[in-house]
């Protein structure tokens, strides 16, 4: 087995010895917010959830149940008054159009599993839960499950920094991306949606591509393509990042003539082989396309949808409002920064991130619907997380070296970190509550308002009911997002 020909780079650091201790802060942050986890399926969640629940308990793709077991505004505008679904949410196979992904039922179903067999289990000794995959057992489940995904995309991008920069930057600029951007809505408020599982699938890929940089034979490249496959079964966009060993492998095959043709032809190969593994893993997408739509290349509405890609909305995106990225989640304006002011040996990583988290958000600006709808600041860019990470971490590491001490240094980044998790805690309580529209562009005065004045008067009033409380304030959040919807349609 030859290795992969490699494009002119600064080789990587040695990485430093682990210490335990952060990661062992990381893992008591996240076992302590494990009580913020929301178990329950609502909004598109419930086409991610179906592709679990169906399978594994009815063995079967028909979605009706999960669409009458949908939350409210879901369910009322799919169904009829006799509880049977609208015609127009058939596709012309009989199936009801669930243009969702697959990946996250698939990441979902160790979890549901275990849950299917303690409801059985529980059943048999005289209980009466009912192991129909709404009920509450299942539903935790698929909570916990989020969330675990969730924190080990975290992890990963931690470990990813922490080879470039110290320990500490990396720890803190985890820290601050998990709980100052809109990874904690997705990853504990709404865990039935597909954007946490991104966060994860994209860091294992970067993590792995990254570790397998210097030297990557042909079962690394085949593994390199079923992780890849998963990350696009999670989320179609995610594959803007199959970019990186594309640019990878023609720098290589750029350079043949130093380092021979024989090692063009066996990175062909392997190039090959990480193509063939991509499509092995995309096998349930195209499995689950051709029997709800009929082709295994068919997307429902998707491929009919008006992409412009002149990029119109690339001010927006950013900017707005109406979910603007920046605007919303200000820190990870920080964190892309970063990516310029990286070390030396960092460069030849930070351009590769650079250039992915520029495409992402090319491909985003395209899309007719960039401001997620419904959305706590871009939703999209989750699945940017481990480049947040990376590049936050570079630029704690980078203004560090201008101080003289390293414990002042430490305690003033952490001390901005918190006001900027801060701020972003109260605008979540705002989007939660409907303090905002959740749709739509929103008024700053109104927003700057709320965050000085509103929120200390009602976040421990809302968190008491969120803690005791949860079914009944999800259904007063559900009505307050019904009644939105009406005076948005008639105004």
């Amino acid at each position: 087995m030859s290795a992969t020909p490699r494009d002119p780079a600064p080789v990587a650091p040695k990485v430093p010895r682990f210490h335990w201790t952060y990661q062992r802060l990381l893992l008591l942050c996240f076992v302590l917010s494990l009580p913020m986890v929301n178990p329950i399926v609502h909004g598109d969640g419930v086409g991610y959830y179906a592709y679990a629940r169906a399978p594994l308990i009815q063995h079967d793709l028909h979605f009706e149940e999960d669409w009458r077991h949908a939350n409210l505004n879901f369910s009322q505008s799919r169904t009829r008054a006799d509880g049977q679904l609208l015609p127009e949410e058939y596709t012309e196979t009989g199936y009801v159009s669930n243009l969702f992904t697959v990946g996250p039922a698939i990441l979902w179903f160790p979890f549901l599993l275990l849950a299917h067999l303690f409801v059985l289990t529980c059943n048999l000794l005289g209980a009466q839960i009912p192991a129909n995959g709404f009920s509450f057992p299942y539903l935790l489940a698929m909570a916990i499950g989020t969330a675990s995904y969730g924190f080990l995309g975290l992890l990963l991008a931690f470990s990813l920094a922490r080879k470039y920069v110290a320990e500490k930057w990396a720890f803190l600029a985890t820290l601050g991306v998990w709980f100052g951007s809109s990874l904690p809505v997705y990853m504990y408020f709404n865990p039935a949606w597909s954007h946490a599982h991104s966060a994860f699938v994209v860091a294992l890929f970067l993590w792995y591509w990254e570790r397998t940089r210097p030297i990557r034979g042909t079962a690394q490249w085949a593994l390199l393509g079923l992780i890849a496959g998963l990350m696009v079964d999670v989320y179609f966009p995610n594959g803007v990042f199959l970019i990186l060993p594309l640019i990878e492998s023609l720098l290589a095959y750029s350079a043949y003539r130093t380092t021979g043709i024989r090692a063009a032809r066996n990175l062909f190969a392997q190039n090959l082989l990480f193509l063939f593994s991509i499509l092995a893993a995309t096998i349930p997408t195209y499995i689950t396309r051709k029997i709800i739509f009929g082709g295994y290349l068919r997307f429902g509405s998707y491929p009919h949808l008006t992409w412009d890609w002149s990029a119109p909305n690339w001010r927006s995106v950013l900017f707005s409002s109406d979910h603007g990225l920046l605007s919303w989640t200000p820190l990870l304006g920080f964190a892309l920064l970063g990516l310029f002011f990286p070390s030396r040996q960092a460069r030849t990583l930070a351009l590769y991130l650079a250039t992915a988290a520029a495409a992402f958000y090319y491909l985003i600006a395209s899309y007719p619907y960039w401001d997620g709808l419904s959305s706590f600041g871009n939703r999209f860019f989750i699945s940017l997380t481990p480049i947040f990470v990376f590049g936050l971490a570079l630029l704690l590491a980078s203004v560090a070296r201008h101080f003289s001490s390293p414990r002042g240094s430490f305690v003033l980044a952490s001390a901005i970190l918190a006001c900027f998790v801060c701020w972003n805690f109260g605008f979540i309580f705002q989007w939660g509550a409907h303090l905002i529209p959740v749709r739509g562009p929103i008024s700053w005065s109104m927003m700057v308002h709320n965050q000085f004045v509103v929120v200390p008067r009602e976040i421990s009033t809302h968190l008491r009911a969120y803690v005791f409380r949860r079914q009944t304030l999800m259904q007063q959040i559900e009505q307050q997002d019904i009644e939105q919807l009406k005076k948005s349609a008639h105004p």
